[in-house]
């Protein structure tokens, strides 16, 4: 027996075959991140024309005052007091606020890129009233300068907004201008003269509908806010700093409702300063939580929904690619088996072309998933490797029976990670059993191998 082909020497070869195969799966794993970008871009180019991911926020009353102050100064070198007076602005939260959103979602795409986008329309009503303990705040009552008095509205990309805003306040309708919105959104969103003499309360129903995409945010402010959606997409995900108090989720969309007061907020109704946005995730990308830190009191907490795709095929590609080294050591170890146990000489250029197949699979699932969908791309690209292999298998393992024995063995690796890829949560423990009952299989197999070459020529000892 030639000393390179002793057991040891095939096993190692396999080994270093397999090891080059890396590099290709490595370019692949980079491919699909980059064609994932080319999504990303498309997806912003639907944003960019029909809006991005809203953010919305207010009504708030917003009553400029002026204020009143001394200061001294040194003039000819004695000192002289004087009174100022400078204009200031008092940002009045409702006392009560409740919004209903109408979700209506669609789709848009590009070339073969799709994104999903909506339009939300937003009705709502909201209480003010000018407290009684104002002047704990430092504002004088009598110098609130209410008929420049202003609601504001902030929309956190005003490029979706539609031109059926309306606003209604005592029974007055108002109207509605563009800018001046909150520091929330940006200074994005748009206002209306409240025309109020500031006596009782300010009643307001408002009315208005924007576009966006991938999900949507709400800033509660006031003693009480309500904020309930309705959608009938049947995939959302709730995040942000406050989850809903009830919802329900079905094959016909979801519905959801949140109840937040201002002592979960930690803001008082009335402030001199505006609120601050809150921390969102990167624009372009999904919503996710928006700190794993808590909140200081008083900052600025927004509750989010988004409209999530129920199968993200670059994600679904970029796992099935973690598992090419699992695709590739299964097949490796059934042809070494059949090397080594049942007589069948496969070269090493061999079993580079049955790896180069296994990972030509990877770059087909992507490619028609683009195109076709994730579970049908699977379903072509996992066939025709199969039977690309099992033809080749026939020839290099010598008989047909042989390659049977590989198609059923791809079958079952293709039908496990399917499996795998979709019961994420269970897939370490399908992975780890299978890969168990893998090593005892091949181990029992090869307990009588003589993997150095070296037994037959030493005497069996009794």
């Amino acid at each position: 027996m030639h000393s390179e082909r002793t057991p040891g020497r095939k096993l190692g070869l396999t080994i270093l075959v397999a090891a080059l195969l890396a590099v290709p799966l490595l370019a692949i794993y980079a491919l699909v991140y980059d064609r994932q970008d080319q999504s990303d871009i498309a997806r912003a180019s639907v944003a960019q024309g029909w809006g991005g991911p809203q953010l919305l926020a207010g009504p708030v009353l917003v009553i400029p005052f002026t204020e009143t102050s001394t200061e001294t100064v040194t003039e000819n070198g004695r000192p002289h007091t004087r009174t100022v007076e400078t204009g200031q602005l008092l940002y009045l939260s409702p006392a009560s606020q409740s919004m209903q959103t109408d979700i209506d979602p669609q789709r848009r795409q590009i070339s073969i890129y799709e994104s999903v986008v909506y339009r939300a329309a937003n009705q709502g009503r909201a209480r003010f009233a000018i407290p009684q303990d104002l002047a704990r705040y430092g504002v004088d009552r009598a110098k609130l300068d209410l008929p420049r008095a202003e609601l504001r509205f902030g929309v956190g990309d005003s490029r979706g907004l539609q031109p059926d805003a309306r606003i209604i306040a005592n029974g007055r309708r108002l109207m509605p201008e563009p800018g001046k919105g909150l520091l929330a959104t940006g200074g994005a969103g748009f206002f209306a003269f409240a025309d109020w003499n500031g006596e009782g309360a300010l009643d307001v129903a408002y009315h208005y509908a924007l576009n966006g995409s991938g999900g949507l945010s709400f800033v509660p402010r006031g003693g009480e806010s309500v904020w309930t959606i309705r959608s009938p997409w049947p995939h959302p995900s709730f995040v942000g700093n406050f989850l809903p108090d009830t919802h329900k989720i079905g094959d016909d969309g979801f519905q959801a409702r949140y109840a937040i007061s201002n002592l979960a907020l930690g803001q008082a109704l009335a402030s001199r300063e505006d609120f601050a946005a809150p921390e969102l995730a990167a624009p372009g990308r999904m919503i996710e939580v928006y700190s794993s830190d808590q909140p200081t009191a008083g900052a600025t907490q927004a509750a989010s929904v988004n409209l999530v795709e129920t199968v993200d095929l670059y994600s679904q590609v970029n796992r099935a690619v973690k598992y090419g080294f699992l695709f590739i050591g299964f097949t490796f170890l059934a042809f070494l088996m059949f090397d080594l146990v049942g007589g069948a000489v496969v070269a090493a250029a061999e079993y580079l072309l049955v790896g180069s197949g296994l990972v030509l699979f990877f770059v087909l699932l992507l490619a028609f998933a683009e195109v076709v969908g994730f579970t049908i791309a699977y379903l072509v690209a996992a066939g025709a490797i199969t039977v690309l292999l099992t033809a080749y298998s026939a020839a290099v393992l010598g008989s047909w029976k042989r390659a049977q024995m590989i198609a059923g063995l791809l079958a079952g690796l293709y039908a496990v990670l399917f499996v795998l890829l979709s019961l994420e949560a269970l897939s370490l423990l399908i992975g780890s059993v299978l890969l168990f009952v893998a090593l005892a299989a091949v181990m029992w197999a090869t307990r009588r191998i003589d993997w150095s070459g070296v037994r037959g020529s030493e005497p069996v000892k009794e």
